[in-house]
């Protein structure tokens, strides 16, 4: 596990003005090195409210992860900024937002019970009761080496570690994208109802036929830009459309 995304996490409670926007983006920009004037994410400006669930959508290569990892932190802005409840990441953000990284970060040589503990002694908002309750539902036993587990199996478990926090934001980088269909259903329902009703959900995936009944709404990015930011409703009533069949037909030019 990568314990540089956990090591400075304090203790002490933070406290959050309601009226103060989740999450504030302001001209972000994000240039990797080498790469000319190429940008992987390009003047965006964004606000997200509190208590939705947020589809990210957009081709691979589009930008989706690189603006996932500067809300998280763990990349720095070539220019604008990212604000969480008011603040540039920093060790009191962390303390809000549980992530999902698009891959498997989980130490091989644990067991999960000791993966559990060890979430549990890292975050003070952890519920190991929740942890174990989804375990169980999954038929994960928490004996279990995670060198042991399939490539699908782990991504469940750190989905679990993940949902059974009590942020006030989660980004779930593809989700179920490990996962065999017949658990998808169980997956989605268990980020559904393992979440504070009032914390806000950005979860992108590829697979927006399997998610987008959970999404009250959609960003739809392209090329680093922000191309659309609605809510599911609008497509559906203003287009007439499947929000799948509409970002079929948007990202088939």
């Amino acid at each position: 596990m990568d314990t540089n995304q956990t090591n400075n996490i304090s203790k002490d409670p933070v406290y959050v003005d309601s009226n103060i926007p989740l999450l504030q983006l302001n001209d972000l920009c994000k240039r990797y090195p080498g790469m000319g004037t190429y940008m992987s994410v390009f003047h965006m400006n964004l606000i997200i409210p509190r208590g939705r669930i947020i589809g990210l959508l957009g081709p691979n290569g589009c930008g989706k992860t690189t603006l996932i990892k500067m809300i998280n932190g763990l990349l720095a802005p070539t220019s604008g900024s990212v604000l969480i409840n008011g603040m540039a990441p920093c060790p009191a953000t962390k303390k809000v937002i549980s992530y999902l990284p698009e891959r498997t970060y989980l130490d091989n040589g644990m067991k999960v019970s000791q993966m559990v503990e060890y979430f549990a002694d890292f975050y003070e908002d952890f519920s190991t009761e929740k942890a174990y309750g989804m375990l169980g539902a999954l038929g994960i036993s928490s004996d279990a080496r995670l060198k042991t587990l399939s490539k699908g199996t782990k991504e469940k478990v750190q989905l679990i570690l993940v949902m059974s926090r009590q942020a006030d934001l989660y980004i779930l980088d593809e989700p179920i994208a490990g996962v065999d269909p017949a658990a998808r259903d169980y997956i989605l329902r268990t980020i559904i109802t393992n979440y504070n009703p009032g914390s806000t959900i950005i979860l992108s995936t590829h697979l927006i036929s399997d998610i987008e009944n959970v999404l009250d709404d959609v960003i739809f990015m392209k090329n680093g830009s922000l191309m659309l930011y609605t809510s599911v409703d609008s497509i559906r009533s203003q287009m007439g459309k499947s929000v799948d069949t509409y970002f079929r037909e948007v990202y088939a030019c």
